[in-house]
């Protein structure tokens, strides 16, 4: 590492404090932190809880400065050590090394900067062209997505799926919930291309197979969307998938179509009726608000069901097996290891994804 190395980590930092307006947030985590200990505090649990997770949010970019910050004091320190002969110039560098890294992460999440970004996130699969074969590759998918959301620290729960005739899912919604969950996952609307020697043909050809990807924001208290409720029409069937004895016995899976918008939203993750109705409104009002997300966007790119067909030419990302690599056509970031990415090893596609639309 050089003296100048060092000084562009100094001015990173800089531009990363008035960016994050770290005095400004330390100032509201301190009045909205005193707030909380007046006696009255809980006397309205919505407002109290929007408070707590105001402060949430602020601290989350605080302590992501404060990060930065640390790793750039540790390496400057030892900086001043190698200069006085006590430190090698190899552990300089594995300390210049892991503070880009911090720098570089830090940097990557100021991208996450739209109000919907901190939401939880439903993610839809729904297999297109090609049969069983792309019912398999849904299901590949979506276990793709869960190992990545496990091993990201989100919690994933399935919502409702539809199992494919032969093998795999025809389609399956995801609610993952963490901070900033949709901003992460935002980047993956579209259609997902798996080009392989088919397990299904006795032949063992080639096959390319299909499926489309669609993510949206889940709401919360703090989000008003209204619904007329005669604009809704609801229905109810048995559930299907893993369950033991509940599964087909009674009819708490749940549907509900908005009439006005033609959405769908149905939820079969709990054994009771009532509370299967409630997430499937949650999700219809999260789809609805998506919709008005695009809507405001309008000059961005269109990622609405239906704009995409799931067929050759519309694909945004390319995992080729027997030739070892897995591509992304919006942004050319490319991977030699598909093992590894249907192992949920996705953070690549994401940053590169959303730090080209910083750029943008």
């Amino acid at each position: 590492m050089t003296s100048d190395q060092l000084q562009d980590l100094k001015n990173r930092l800089s531009l990363l404090k008035q960016y994050l307006d770290v005095a400004n947030r330390s100032i509201q985590i301190e009045e909205k932190q005193q707030a909380t200990l007046d006696p009255s505090f809980w006397d309205q649990p919505d407002k109290a809880e929007s408070i707590l997770k105001e402060i949430k949010g602020l601290k989350f970019w605080v302590e992501m400065y404060q990060s930065a910050q640390t790793a750039f004091e540790d390496v400057e320190v030892l900086y001043e050590f190698y200069k006085e002969e006590e430190v090698s110039e190899e552990e300089l560098d594995t300390s210049y090394s892991k503070a880009l890294a911090v720098f570089e992460d830090v940097e990557f999440r100021t991208t996450l900067n739209q109000p919907e970004d901190a939401l939880n996130s439903i993610l839809d699969i729904n297999a297109g062209a090609g049969g069983t074969e792309a019912c398999d590759w849904a299901d590949m998918l979506m276990r793709m997505y869960i190992m990545w959301g496990e091993k990201s620290g989100f919690k994933v729960v399935e919502l409702s799926r539809q199992d494919g005739d032969i093998a795999g899912v025809k389609s399956v919604s995801l609610e993952i919930s963490g901070d900033y969950a949709f901003g992460m996952l935002k980047g993956e609307n579209g259609v997902h291309r798996l080009v392989r020697v088919s397990p299904f043909n006795s032949q063992g050809k080639r096959m390319t197979s299909f499926a489309s990807v669609f993510v949206h924001p889940m709401v919360d208290n703090d989000i008003e969307i209204e619904i007329n409720p005669a604009d809704l029409e609801w229905d109810t069937f048995r559930a299907s998938g893993a369950g033991g004895q509940h599964v087909n016995k009674t009819e708490s899976a749940v549907r509900v179509r908005h009439l006005p918008s033609g959405l769908v939203a149905e939820c079969q993750q709990e054994r009771s009726q009532h509370m299967n109705r409630e997430k499937a409104l949650q999700v219809l009002k999260s789809r609805l608000y998506e919709l008005e997300l695009e809507k405001q966007r309008a000059q961005k790119d269109e990622i609405e069901s239906g704009k995409q067909k799931n067929e050759w030419g519309s694909q945004i990302r390319s995992y080729v097996l027997d030739d070892r690599r897995v591509k992304d056509h919006r942004t050319g970031f490319e991977t030699r290891n598909p093992d590894n990415v249907l192992d949920g090893n996705i953070d690549g596609f994401l940053k590169a994804w959303l730090m080209e639309q910083a750029g943008k």
